[in-house]
Formats: C-alpha cells, structure tokens, sequence
C-alpha cells in the first residue's frame, strides 16, 4: 500500500534520474514528496512542478534559495579566495549546503521519516548531500538508491531507466544528442560523463551553455568597477552603458551577464573527487570568476601581507577542502567561516576591470578606510625618500644572513 513505509522527501530535479526514483519510491511503499530547490539554474520549476505531480508525488516544494546562496555562501567563498586543486570555483559544492538544510527543514515540518536524493554511487554529492543531512538532523534515514543493489541491478543504464520511464508514463526529455550531464546554479554550471570521460576529448564548441565563445566576443571592450566593503562586493558600475547594481542577487546576476557575453569563466579540469576517483569536469563559473581576480587584486592594496600569507594557507586552503567535500556544516568550517571576516575587515574600495575576450584585466585598485594606509605612494617611490632611510636595510640584511653564513649547501 502506498505510503505504507513512511514519508520520503525527494531532492528533485525534473529529469529523467530524479523522476524514476520518485516512481521507483512510491512502488516500494513510500509516500513521496518532491522538493525542488531554485539556486538560480534557468529552469521551468513549473513545469517539474506539474511533471512530479503527475509521476505521484504527494507534494511538491519550491523553494527560492536564491538570496541565501549569494549572502551565505558565494560571498564568503569570494572573501576567502575559495578554489580547489588551484582551478575549481567550487560551484556545485556551494551550493549543497543551502539546498540540504531546506531540504531538512521541509522534511522535519512534513513528518518525513526519510529523504532521499539522485546522486550517483561514485561522485561527490551523496557525500555533501548525506553529511548535511546528518550534521543538521542525525535521526534522519536516508535513501539513496543509486547504492542500493535492489535499485542498480534493475536500473544498469540510462536504457532501463528510459524503459521504465516509459513504463510508468514518465515524460523525458533525454537526448543523445548532448551526451554529457549538467548541474546548475546561480554561480555556475558543470558538465560531465559522457563523452567527457576521455580526458583528451575536447568539449564541442555547442556544449558550452553559459558563456559566449571568447574567440565570438565582442571586439569592443567592457569596462566596469566593482566597489568592495570588507570583501563583498556591494556595487557593480558599467561605463559602458551607465548600469549600477548594489542588491547582492542582482549584482550577482548581472556580473553573470557581463561575463558571459565576453567569454568568461570557461575552465576544462580534471580533479580529485574526495572518495579518491579521478574525474574530468568542465565548468563555467562567469560571474564567480570576475569577482575572484577583483576581490583578489584588492587584497593587494589592502590586506596586511603576513595575514595575507598566513589566511591563502591556514583559511582558504582548509576551507576550500571542506567546501568540496561537504563539510560545511562541521566545526572546523564553522571556525573557518568566523576567520574569514577578521581577515577582511580592510579590504575595502574600488577595482576597475576591463573585460575582453575570456580575459578579465584590472586597470587599477582604490582603497578606502584602513586598508588604505598599507600602501604609500612616497614610501613606495624609487624617485624619492619618503621617510624610508636607504640604512637601515643593511642592518635588517646583516641579521638575516647570519644563519646562511653558517649553512653548508648539500652540493658543497
């Protein structure tokens, strides 16, 4: 009997995985709601709205995470310079925290026993999916049926799945046409599997969905300042058409656009998933990427260089590994995310950037408050003094050699 099981709430996508699960569930005995996180992905949430309704879903949740994505997790991974393996921008990791916590939310408030999700067996995600949950309800059960023999035996390939799909009335939308799978957020979008499997396959010019060709970009350049305020950004100016933007969705959506008409954000990776598998990735991350080089070249001007050294290898590195592999909602990630402000206290004033073809170039930095007092113009000069005596350095030389003076190279 249907529901005979409990309550299953259901990350839910619209495709063809999710949609099957969702089918699959309610044949075992479970009761179903579909939960459907909008994080900014250019979707119909309508139309998956109606189409888990129709597969039998008893509920169905949208839910707007929009401003809690941009606030909480892309403006700290911005402050904090986060990347992974010196490449990634973390875009799909970003964004699990909040889609999970709703998820809970919603599945607490329903009297759901269980939730479930359509991760696969060998990725990242059912990692980052199933530690939130756990960290923020440790009753909770969950299944995940893509590690469930009763589920990868009968499902081996998208063909049984289709087959089932069919079966049941499910309408899909697969095509063999783009044989690659896709996440998308407001901070990027990824694509994997596939024929991107084989790492020397170079992606087809058609695959790319965010970004134009840099070689097709505009040959007129964009130019635009972004204004910082203790490392976030607040407001975004273009000259060339005289757009202004503070609202942080907005700000972030409009660097988005910016971005992708000037070929920006593309990358081309492989990387280490944190359950040890090699995996080639392809991402574009427009408007991430542009306020990564602004916010980093500000940091330049107004953050202290010890600190600077001591937060790129205590703060982002640390954080930047717990963001990848789920671990926000740990203590340690909760240490880091207080750190991550005290760093940036100063790090304050104006970036300008010139955006041109795939490249974005800073034409010049402005501080403002403290962080503007590390840098001095007359002090920096090799035109003139500036208070700085020429001596002293030779005292500050002579103590730093004394230990090389007694050092033996190995080749000696």
């Amino acid at each position: 009997m249907a529901g005979e099981k409990g309550k299953v709430l259901l990350a839910y996508s619209g495709g063809l995985d999710t949609s099957c699960i969702l089918a699959w569930l309610i044949d075992e005995g479970y009761e179903v709601m579909a939960y459907i996180a909008d994080v900014g992905q250019e979707e119909d949430f309508e139309a998956a709205r109606e189409k888990a309704l129709k597969v039998g879903a008893s509920k169905v949740f949208v839910e707007d995470l929009k401003e809690e994505f941009v606030k909480e997790l892309i403006f700290p991974a911005i402050q904090a310079n986060a990347i992974y393996e010196s490449v990634y921008l973390l875009g799909t990791s970003l964004a699990r925290p909040v889609i999970a916590r709703k998820q809970i939310e919603i599945a607490a408030r329903e009297g759901c026993q269980f939730v479930s999700h359509g991760c696969t067996g060998k990725g990242n995600d059912q990692v980052r999916f199933e530690l939130a949950y756990y960290a923020l309800k440790p009753d909770i059960q969950v299944i995940a049926p893509w590690r469930l023999p009763v589920f990868f035996e009968r499902f081996a390939g998208r063909k049984d799945l289709l087959a089932f799909a069919a079966e049941k009335g499910i309408p899909v939308f697969q095509t063999a046409a783009k044989p690659w799978s896709t996440d998308e957020n407001l901070f990027h979008i990824s694509y994997e599997a596939g024929i991107l499997e084989d790492p020397n396959v170079t992606p087809p010019k058609d695959m790319w969905k965010l970004t134009v060709d840099p070689e097709d970009a505009p040959n007129t350049p964009e130019r635009i300042t972004i204004t910082f305020d203790k490392g976030i950004p607040v407001k975004v100016v273009n000259h060339n058409d005289g757009t202004e933007v503070t609202e942080p969705v907005a700000l972030f959506t409009y660097l988005n656009t910016v971005a992708r008409r000037n070929g920006i954000g593309r990358i081309d990776i492989v990387e280490s998933r944190f359950i040890g598998v090699k995996s080639r990735g392809c991402y574009e991350t427009p408007g991430g990427t542009i306020l990564r080089n602004a916010h980093k070249d500000l940091e330049g001007l107004t953050l202290d260089g010890q600190m600077r050294a001591l937060r790129d290898t205590n703060i982002t590195a640390p954080y930047s590994k717990a963001l990848y592999n789920g671990l926000y909602f740990s203590p340690e990630c909760e240490f880091l995310n207080q750190s991550i402000a005290f760093t940036q206290r100063n790090v304050t004033g104006d970036v300008k950037v010139k955006l041109y073809k795939g490249n974005t170039v800073i034409e010049g930095r402005i501080a403002r408050g403290d962080g503007a007092k590390l840098y001095d113009m007359q002090e920096s000069s090799m035109d003139e003094q500036g208070g700085y005596n020429p001596q002293d350095a030779d005292g500050f030389i002579k103590i730093h050699s004394i230990r090389l003076k007694k050092f033996t190279p190995a080749n000696q």
